[in-house]
């Protein structure tokens, strides 16, 4: 069939749909003449280009009719939205420019500032046309891949002087194949050069690469147009913020608004990241959080079943898909290959393996600890409370179970516990805590203060409520210290807020996540589209989001920010601020907080683990900057050996502190590692030493009040005397 007579079939008459439709038409017309007929490759299969269907058109008006309408970011379809979506699109199809030419993007400039007009009225042609492109690209990519291997991977050349970029999402588009071929010579070189120095041979190197490829080769065949629906939409979505998204009927029924994709089994919540699935956080309690190997930004490459002998390769694969994969009966187990968060590259992978469970709401409760400190002959005793998550049993209050579970009832608990116990000072670890119940978080604020506002919500319409803490009563009045870190968002973000904005006490740590926008799950005819509608605000009248909340005392962290974070997102709402509610202030800290830093700095300054944790952070921002590898085989041996080395030394130097025995080899501090992640029941006996600082914190406050009420009434004293 022609060109032309496919387009014909396409739109037996595209003029009736008025403007949208003519410009949908000739967008298709021309992305028509960059199209091959059919994708034939060196291989008996075709590709067959998908097409939208009647019900995802009707969807796509409707999603954008809301985006419009609902959304609280006051945006239009416009030009110069297409242009944005356009680029949104090709990122998510190509983020790394690996498929596609330039010629091909030149072929698609007529496209770029037309695709709004089309989106407003449900023409999905054009998208359609885009992603058949891409997928027809692809199969000719993975086929010259495995031309290569077939070839034989002795065969490549690792003597030259070459490198390849690692990241190539800001890199120029290849100018055509014959480019494109080359790049494609130094990726499989790198691929080879990784499993090589992990001491695999080249046959097994062949077969797990052929294997890879293949895999990769089978989705692209097996492509639906759901898949390109459901692209093309979160692409359109995302122009509005990072948390819009459109969830396809399949989608859908795995989806929880509590925590969206949250696997059944291992306790983690994904997302797709261009042809990988990423780990964006691990639900508190689970199965990933306590075997404790996987990490937020990992990327997972393949999944194994205990039964079956031979990993499933999962990049390019579909969300849920994977999800399915991952899956399965308590008990099993499942082994996840991913690429590390903190890998140099990604070739760079390690292998975990998780046992299945449920997330038990027990596992997630907060819980307590008291520390002791001793400061000039005066015993200071610190109550530690970790909350992991904001959560209440849902079910068990709607039955009217008087004992059902929630963070603040188990909380208020744990305060009597520690009150009874004597403390001196309370610590509120929040510490990776991703938010949960909003109410949790309005009640928790309410523990330790007399009534007023915890936080303020303003919709689109800029119409304001305020959430109140209407209990008078107070369950704790003493010093009060929160843990908080990157990882901290949501609820989390608003106690700190709160805590903070009121002179409750002292927030320490890191900047935290800055997620401070309100979701809602509307159903469409075709999915469901996850829209923001709402944005926090501290009831000093700055949003949470964006910003997050700023430590009064900061303790650097691991995690890099510019990775995760709202901040890092793209087009994430931007912070502002409304009125500020009339709320009281406790404390001013302004008279303490330098004295509180620069104890907590000449503490830090020789402390071991600090000086360890610093020097970690250094070794990943190394690694991070690095953004060439070599393709030279014994230049790519030394810098392993030096990343190896750094490793092992920091292990051992950890291992020194906790006066453990050494590791000799990486080999052995990886099984020990893995030992240990699979003993679920083993526990650190150290005592965090992050957690142990903000008790430190807590014993330098007591004692400056100490001071600060001895001052006090010795000039009470004075005056007094003074008046006689």
């Amino acid at each position: 069939m022609s060109i032309a007579e496919r387009f014909m079939n396409r739109y037996s008459n595209p003029w009736k749909g008025g403007k949208a439709g003519r410009q949908a038409a000739i967008l298709t017309l021309m992305l028509a003449l960059a199209l091959p007929a059919s994708a034939k490759v060196e291989t008996d299969k075709v590709y067959d280009p998908v097409s939208p269907t009647v019900e995802q058109a009707r969807a796509n008006i409707l999603i954008a009719r809301q985006l419009q309408f609902t959304h609280f970011r006051d945006m239009s379809i416009n030009d110069s939205l297409s242009g944005d979506v356009f680029d949104a699109y090709l990122e998510y199809l190509d983020g790394q420019r690996i498929y596609l030419t330039k010629k091909d993007i030149e072929n698609f400039s007529a496209v770029r500032m037309g695709l709004g007009s089309a989106l407003k009225t449900g023409q999905l042609q054009p998208g359609f046309d885009i992603y058949n492109l891409v997928q027809q690209r692809i199969i000719q990519r993975l086929e010259f891949a495995l031309s290569l291997i077939d070839k034989g991977v002795g065969n490549l050349n690792f003597e030259a002087e070459e490198s390849i970029l690692l990241d190539r999402s800001e890199a120029d588009w290849e100018a055509d194949t014959d480019a494109l071929d080359a790049l494609w010579v130094k990726r499989l070189k790198n691929a080879v050069l990784a499993q090589r120095l992990n001491g695999t041979d080249d046959e097994a190197i062949e077969e797990a690469l052929r294997r890879r490829y293949e895999g990769q080769l089978k989705r692209v065949y097996q492509a639906r147009s759901e898949d390109a629906f459901q692209a093309y939409m979160n692409a359109f979505a995302g122009m509005w913020d990072p948390h819009t998204s459109y969830f396809s009927p399949r989608t859908s029924e795995n989806f929880n608004i509590n925590m969206s994709l949250s696997l059944e089994g291992i306790g983690a919540v994904l997302q797709s990241d261009n042809e990988y699935t990423k780990v964006v956080r691990l639900v508190p309690g689970g199965p990933a959080a306590k075997q404790g190997q996987l990490e937020p930004a990992d990327r997972i490459v393949s999944v194994k079943q205990e039964d079956e002998e031979k990993a499933v390769n999962v990049i390019g694969w579909r969300l849920d898909e994977v999800v399915d994969l991952i899956r399965g009966p308590r008990e099993s187990t499942v082994t996840l290959e991913v690429i590390p968060a903190d890998a140099p590259d990604e070739t760079v992978t390690e292998t975990i393996a998780i046992k299945r469970d449920n997330v038990k709401l027990e596992e997630q409760s907060a819980s307590k600890e008291v520390i002791k400190f001793d400061r000039n002959n005066e015993t200071f005793q610190i109550g530690v409370i970790h909350i992991p998550t904001f959560y209440a049993d849902f079910k068990a209050m709607q039955e009217g179970d008087p004992n059902y579970k929630s963070t603040t009832r188990d909380v208020r608990k744990l305060i009597d516990e520690l009150k009874a116990e004597g403390v001196d000072g309370v610590v509120m670890d929040l510490r990776n805590n991703g938010g949960g119940a909003l109410h949790e978080a309005n009640d928790l604020v309410g523990l330790f203060i007399e009534k007023g506002p915890t936080v303020q919500i303003r919709n689109s319409n800029n119409d304001v409520q305020v959430l109140n803490d209407e209990d008078p009563s107070v369950a704790y009045d003493g010093p009060l210290v929160v843990l908080v870190n990157r990882m901290s968002a949501s609820a989390s973000e608003i106690f700190a807020g709160a805590i903070q904005d009121y002179g409750r006490g002292l927030v320490v740590g890191s900047q935290t996540f800055g997620k401070g926008t309100v979701q809602a799950v509307r159903p469409l005819n075709h999915g469901q589209l996850k829209i923001t509608q709402s944005k926090f605000y501290r009831v000093s009248g700055g949003s949470t989001q964006h910003k997050g909340v700023i430590p009064d005392i900061e303790i650097p962290s691991r995690v890099d920010k510019t990775r995760i974070g709202e901040d890092a997102l793209d087009h994430a709402l931007p912070w502002d601020q409304i009125e500020a509610v009339p709320h009281t202030r406790y404390f001013d800290f302004s008279g303490v907080i330098d004295e509180l830093r620069t104890r907590h700095d000449n503490r830090f300054k020789d402390h071991p683990e600090f000086q360890l944790l610093k020097k970690e952070i250094e070794f990943l921002k190394q690694q991070r900057e690095q953004t060439t590898v070599s393709l030279n085989l014994e230049d790519r041996k030394e810098y392993q050996s030096q990343i190896e080395s750094t490793r092992l030394s920091i292990a051992n130097a950890r291992r020194e502190i906790h006066g453990g025995e050494p590791f000799d080899t990486l080999d052995e501090l990886d099984e020990w590692q893995d030992q240990q992640a699979a003993d679920l029941d083993s526990t650190d006996e150290e005592l965090d030493f992050i957690v142990h600082e903000g008790g430190n914190i807590m014993a330098d406050m007591l004692e400056l009040d100490q001071r600060m009420a001895s001052i006090m009434n010795l000039k009470q004293i004075t005056a007094q005397a003074q008046a006689r």
